[in-house]
């Protein structure tokens, strides 16, 4: 899973609603997440549990956090009853927020960039951007996959971070998980439990 906190936690180094509505645009309304999530995390006063905080309920509203816990656990999903599928739901988005949470600092300083957007049906559009090098960073090419089916409301379902899609990314990881396992939800869940109580 270390390989997907990195990845998820850079991703989201942008994305969010903490001052305002965003556009329904979506290559502005990646740029204004972005923005927003660069205030928090340069917010002096905050300290790291409230900047976390904020983080998160900016995910919340803009990252289609149940599409992407449905996606990540594959046809697994339909064998298994409501109080099962509840319980990976709620483990899910913790699992994703807290890695999103986990490494965003390391990020906040470098230089974000839209480059373009390729509108690709009506419910789906590419924002291209990248993050500029730093010391430590060497430049990052990020793009995101807003869902748009609801023009009004736009919602981020993927980003694919130098050609890696982290949704393809992280289903792969669920599914070794789970043909290790014959398929027991429950070895997954315990995988996320231990995530998340770290």
């Amino acid at each position: 899973m270390k390989k997907f906190i990195f990845y998820i936690s850079l991703t989201f180094l942008i994305n969010y609603n903490y001052l305002f509505a965003y556009s329904s645009q979506p290559k502005l309304f990646i740029s204004e997440l972005v923005n927003d999530v660069v205030l928090v995390l340069s917010e002096a006063g905050l300290s790291v549990k409230d900047k976390n905080q904020k983080i998160e309920e900016i995910a919340k509203k803009n990252v289609d956090i149940p599409a992407l816990g449905l996606y990540t656990l594959g046809s697994v999903r339909k064998t298994l009853d409501d109080e099962k599928l509840n319980e990976y739901n709620d483990l899910f988005s913790k699992y994703f927020l807290k890695s999103l949470t986990s490494r965003l600092s390391e990020y906040s300083t470098q230089k974000f960039e839209i480059i373009d957007e390729e509108q690709k049906s009506t419910s789906y559009t590419i924002v291209n951007s990248k993050i500029a090098s730093s010391d430590k960073n060497p430049e990052i090419k990020i793009s995101w996959r807003v869902y748009t089916k609801n023009p009004e409301k736009p919602l981020i379902r993927d980003l694919i971070v130098e050609g890696l899609s982290l949704a393809k990314t992280q289903k792969e990881e669920f599914a070794s998980i789970l043909n290790s396992n014959n398929n027991d939800i429950n070895a997954l869940l315990d995988k996320l439990k231990e995530f998340v109580s770290n």
